[in-house]
Order: C-alpha cells, then structure tokens, then sequence
C-alpha cells in the first residue's frame, strides 16, 4: 500500500467513525489538571507555585482560567503534584 493509500484508508476511516459508522479502535483520554485545586490544595500563592515550577505567574493565571492547558512536562508533573504533594515541596526547594 502506498503513504497516499495508507492515508485515504484512515481519513475514510476517520469519517465513518466521526458519522456513527464505526466504532473506534482505541480512545485516548487525558485528564487535565486542575492547577487551581492542587495550588489550593497545597496552600501557596500562584507566584510561589510559579516559582517552584519554573513558570510564570501568568502561565498559572492561564492554567487556572482554564485559556491553555499544561501540556508535557508540566502535565506529568502536575499530574505528580496532585498524586504526592511531597514532590511541589522537594521542587519549592530549588
């Protein structure tokens, strides 16, 4: 099969799915963090939050608005925070 073939086949693919036709193979899903509970929960403001993971404090505004989400790193480590909140404490030291 041809990369052109191979792509046909999965944007038809796609659009059966997308109208109903099909049910998708795999599903990802992510949870995204919610940076305003895990600041609250850890009692800091969001400028020390911002400097204990080397962010600024409207990149935190922006998680918490919920305008952008983290993505990578950030994310697992959020997703780390929330989970042992011992690892924000370890981070705030450096």
């Amino acid at each position: 099969m041809s990369i052109f073939e191979d792509l046909k086949a999965s944007l038809e693919e796609a659009t059966e799915i997308e109208q109903g036709q099909k049910k998708a193979a795999h599903v990802t899903r992510y949870e995204i963090a919610d940076v305003k509970a895990i600041r609250a929960q850890l009692a800091v403001s969001q400028a020390e939050f911002a400097a204990a993971l080397g962010t600024s404090v409207d990149t935190i505004k922006s998680w918490e608005s919920k305008r952008r989400n983290p993505t990578g790193l950030a994310a697992k480590v959020l997703a780390m925070i929330q989970d042992n909140p011992e690892i924000y404490r370890q981070l705030a030291m450096y």
